[in-house]
């Protein structure tokens, strides 16, 4: 058994929490970062940390999905107020879907971003970066922040994006979309070793097969795993221990496991 780190989970939206966590241990996975995307959220994950201290780590953030609907100066508040009890900044980010724009636009999603990653740089913490359609405006945005630390999770951008990203010495995080995506496949085919990490974003539901789906859970990083073993030709053993020393130097977590 492998010991592994799920490094981008929103465990608020799980029912069955303690099987999940259960299931994700007899998998091997020693901690899992449970990101937050409002303050409701956020008050729930630091309530799960507490539940399941040592294993759970708690992000804080303001999904783009919600920058549209919220108070957003209600919830910087929060998230600094709390900020000592989290191991990074996160799920932020931008979002250019049109159905996304049409509740925050840009401009405003540029706005809330940056006041997030000064949060971030004030007390020293990584950052969880969302950036789909998004890709160069949210690497610019953390660029100007001067981040040391920032994972773009899920990447699926350009080369020329990924190739700042690397550069500047930031992370990707690879998903279970490893097994059928191509720009996610390409990304993690070219990122260097020491600058990648494995999360699932469970329960996000991704394809297994032509026609049939399944709804992640923590566990499924040892999927992800398998999956970034096969397309690097990376034995399994040495992929799970970097990749898990990079997640524990990343969230400073060290004494995880």
């Amino acid at each position: 058994m492998y010991q592994l780190v799920e490094t981008h989970a929103h465990l608020d939206e799980i029912e069955d929490l303690e099987t999940t966590v259960n299931e994700a241990k007899k998998a091997g996975l020693i901690a899992i970062i449970a990101v937050g995307q409002d303050i409701d959220s956020n008050r729930k994950i630091l309530e799960l940390a507490h539940i399941y201290k040592g294993f759970v780590y708690p992000a804080l953030g303001l999904h783009p999905f919600n920058i549209g609907r919220a108070d957003v100066e209600l919830e910087l508040e929060f998230i600094e107020a709390h900020i000592g009890e989290a191991v990074g900044v996160g799920e932020i980010g931008l979002d250019y879907h049109k159905r996304v724009r049409a509740q925050a636009d840009k401009v405003l999603q540029a706005e809330v971003l940056r006041q997030l990653l000064v949060i971030a740089a004030k007390y020293n913490k990584p950052a969880l970066i969302h950036s789909r359609y998004a890709w160069r405006d949210a690497f610019d945005l953390v660029e100007e922040a001067r981040l040391e630390k920032a994972v773009f999770h899920w990447y699926t951008g350009t080369s020329s994006v990924l190739r700042d990203i690397v550069d500047r010495g930031y992370y990707l995080s690879a998903t279970p979309a490893i097994e059928y995506h191509e720009e996610h496949r390409r990304a993690i085919k070219e990122i260097a070793l020491e600058r990648l990490m494995l999360e699932t974003d469970c329960p996000v539901v991704y394809w297994r097969g032509t026609n049939e789906e399944f709804e992640s859970r923590p566990a499924d990083v040892l999927r992800v795993l398998k999956g970034v073993s096969a397309l690097r030709g990376i034995e399994e053993e040495a992929l799970a221990g970097a990749t898990t020393a990079n997640a524990l130097r990343f969230f400073g977590l060290q004494e995880a496991g």
